[in-house]
């Protein structure tokens, strides 16, 4: 019966945690290029139970029990986000797979980050930012660099190719990462929310950017709704078992335990 109390407990926690996540997912479904959230659960190593014959004092197997579930692994759908048009001019968003290139100040100088949300600015300096504030990178024959629009009329093609007034300012970084045999990332990271840190970047050398538009998150209502109402039938299980328990190990302290 204790064992049994564990068992349940690891379920509660579990749902949880499940829970949490697909809270989150929700509650990020209207955040420019959003990437849902999935957690994956494995139980625990299962434990052989044995009883020892009384008569001939030889211990045997009974069998097999497992202690409960636990989370395995927190994912990240990356699946396309539909796009939806702005209409205004410093707004990206990504066709297909890569990431834009954004470079944040930190107090060891610069670091590179990567995300999907194109829904970018021009600061006080001139320079193309992301909404935080980390300004937006160019591929170039020099490597990358910031994008300077300055004070012109802004304008880019399918390409990435940003023109300022007719004048080329710059095309937008876009890279990949690897990814391994179950089609996940091998080197990529969420450092934040819509931002990413990895190792090994490719340049995506043909990637469709569309202009005057963001992607969406590509969170589904429908499928979140669903993993909620499992998450919760899973709760009340547990909870139901958790009541049976508890009734059983009050009788046996109370009534079969007392002395007659």
């Amino acid at each position: 019966m204790i064992r049994g109390l564990y068992t349940v407990a690891s379920g509660i926690i579990t749902g949880e945690k499940n829970q949490s996540a697909i809270m989150n997912n929700l509650a990020n479904i209207n955040t420019t290029g959003y990437k849902s959230q999935i957690l994956s659960m494995k139980s625990f190593d299962e434990v052989y139970i044995s009883n020892k014959d009384g008569k001939n004092n030889k211990r045997e197997t009974i069998g097999s029990m497992s202690n409960g579930v636990e989370i395995n692994d927190r994912t990240t759908n990356f699946s396309q986000g539909s796009i939806k048009d702005t209409g205004l001019k410093t707004d990206f968003a990504l066709q297909g797979e890569g990431f834009f290139v954004v470079q944040r100040q930190t107090a060891n100088g610069t670091t590179n980050y990567y995300t999907r949300d194109g829904h970018f600015a021009v600061d006080t300096s001139g320079y193309l930012v992301t909404s935080n504030g980390d300004r937006v990178l160019s591929r170039g024959e020099n490597g990358l660099a910031p994008i300077y629009i300055g004070q012109g009329s802004i304008s880019a093609d399918n390409a990435g190719n940003i023109s300022v007034d007719g004048r080329a300012a710059g095309t937008l970084a876009v890279v990949n990462f690897p990814k391994n045999n179950q089609g996940k990332y091998e080197n990529l990271n969420e450092f934040t929310y819509n931002l990413f840190e990895g190792t090994n970047p490719t340049f995506v050398n043909n990637p469709y950017v569309v202009n005057k538009s963001l992607e969406g998150s590509n969170v589904s209502v429908v499928q979140e709704t669903s993993n909620m109402m499992t998450v919760m039938r899973n709760f009340e299980s547990n909870a139901t078992i958790l009541k049976v328990l508890d009734s059983t190990l009050d009788k046996a302290v109370n009534e079969i335990g007392s002395a007659r």
